[in-house]
């Protein structure tokens, strides 16, 4: 029962890792570039929240509701300030201000909300549910989260196959100037790509803090860094290989801190990561780009 419990924590942590991963392979998938401030906005998001409900006293609903609208209002406006004019400029040039960009948001919340620790309370009143005559119990906040990822991913997949802004990502993904010449609006695309982006990092952030209940400023940046992994590990720019990234490494890591060593568990999921780049280096649903010449 331990290892099936651990393997549920573990798919619970990796649906997290999963939705946060999808704000970067969105991202570099159609932009072609790393947003490594996307982790802070995680951390944005968390702080609205827990600012309605714990000052406020809002219903968790609302208070995720204006999360997301407060955070895709932040990812576009990062997109608008940051990154548009550096479109044309060099991968190293964009790499550079999205770290600036990181800590500019790290440091304007500790001067904002302090450098404590704030105890998060949970958006999650669904009961747990116990099993094999109580012998096995998952709690509401793990099946909200598997629910939610797989909603999330399901609606998205939909999304970009169904819908006219959605092929207009992937024309954009494709070529920016041909899907220019053919009327797409690419910088209208790119920054609805940040805010779908931005808007699922609220969600994933409010349901990792409702399972690790502290929030401080700097919370998103581990959970950020270790999605930008899910999606490097499942193919960075497969909206399925995030998912599949997410969840290896959320079991990976809950695995690794139950059985090896919890404080080597962060370095067991990234030497993981380099076995899988060495025999395959495009991750496990990337696929090879051949450069013309």
């Amino acid at each position: 029962m331990n290892f099936l419990s651990y393997l549920i924590n573990g798919i619970s942590l990796g649906s997290v890792y999963a939705i946060i991963a999808l704000g970067y392979t969105m991202v570099y998938g159609i932009a072609k570039m790393l947003n490594f401030a996307h982790g802070d906005v995680i951390m944005v998001g968390c702080y609205v929240t827990f600012l309605t409900m714990s000052r406020q006293g809002w219903h968790p609903l609302p208070a995720v509701l204006l999360s997301m609208v407060v955070c895709t209002a932040l990812g576009i406006t990062i997109e608008k300030i940051a990154y548009k004019p550096l479109r044309r400029a060099i991968p190293l040039a964009v790499l550079i201000t999205a770290i600036g960009v990181s800590y500019f948001l790290q440091n304007a919340a500790l001067l904002i909300f302090g450098a404590d620790t704030k105890s998060f309370t949970s958006v999650v009143t669904l009961p747990a549910l116990k099993l094999a005559d109580g012998a096995l119990t998952i709690s509401g906040t793990t099946i909200v989260t598997v629910v939610a990822c797989i909603v999330i991913m399901v609606a998205l997949s939909l999304f970009i196959k169904k819908t006219k802004a959605g092929q207009a990502m992937l024309a954009v993904s494709e070529d920016k100037d041909a899907a220019q010449l053919m009327g797409v609006n690419v910088n209208a695309t790119i920054s609805l790509t940040f805010a779908i982006g931005s808007g699922l990092a609220a969600i994933a952030g409010v349901l990792f803090c409702s399972a690790y209940p502290t929030l401080t400023p700097y919370t998103g940046s581990m959970p950020g860094i270790k999605a930008f992994t899910a999606a490097v590990f499942g193919g960075i720019g497969s909206i399925p290989g995030a998912l599949i990234g997410g969840i290896l490494l959320g079991i990976i890591e809950i695995l690794g801190r139950a059985y090896i060593s919890s404080q080597l568990s962060d370095a067991i999921v990234f030497a993981v990561l380099i076995i899988v780049l060495l025999v395959k280096p495009t991750g496990i649903l990337g696929k090879k780009m051949q450069e013309k010449v």
